[in-house]
């Protein structure tokens, strides 16, 4: 039997062109791993300082790619990414021993599922995920776990107003987290 999924992506648009885009990853069932809320601050962990900072580096291997706003929560993280031209996943060009270094801290070498466009925002999540699930369960020295959720949510941002909202919104998210419907503690609030 072939189950295939319903794509939550916008029919024929293309996520390589020109643009900017809210980006939402959450964990494997929405698990709490990267730290926690005080005080209205992230407090991340060891798992959610290894996220970030992978996370960090991406425009490092996609250099047509600009990292805009960001906030890690306990359960998923935002971000605003912005393609400013034909995205080229492209390693360091370091000399050799250096590069070796780079690539096992890396994708080796981005290997992107077929049928995933090479210059797409697909491309560039599915590289961090994979890199950091090979480091997480590193970390855990365990049986391999999941640590992201199948999909992740994206939004095509349309303009600068909508961007500077979608700003505030990151900014702010950790002062809203007793609210917020990710926060494992609403639960059984929601219908």
């Amino acid at each position: 039997m072939n189950h295939q999924r319903k794509s939550i992506r916008l029919q024929g648009f293309d996520y390589a062109s020109v643009g900017a885009y809210f980006v939402t990853i959450c964990t494997n069932e929405r698990a709490c791993l990267f730290g926690e809320i005080i005080d209205g601050k992230i407090i991340l962990n060891e798992i959610g300082k290894m996220v970030q900072r992978h996370w960090n580096s991406i425009s490092k291997h996609f250099q047509n790619v600009i990292m805009d706003e960001f906030i890690m929560m306990p359960n998923h993280m935002h971000r605003i990414i912005t393609i400013f031209d034909d995205v080229g996943a492209k390693h360091s060009q370091k000399d050799t021993s250096v590069n070796k270094i780079v690539l096992s801290e890396n994708a080796s070498p981005l290997q992107i599922p077929a049928g995933t466009k090479h210059q797409s925002l697909s491309a560039i999540v599915q590289n961090f995920k994979s890199i950091t699930s090979r480091k997480f369960n590193k970390m855990k020295r365990t049986s391999p776990a999941k640590l992201w959720q199948r999909n992740y949510y994206e939004h095509v941002i349309r303009d600068e107003d909508e961007l500077k909202r979608i700003r505030e919104y990151i900014f702010n998210n950790p002062l809203k987290w007793e609210l917020d419907k990710e926060n494992p503690a609403n639960w059984n609030n929601v219908e």
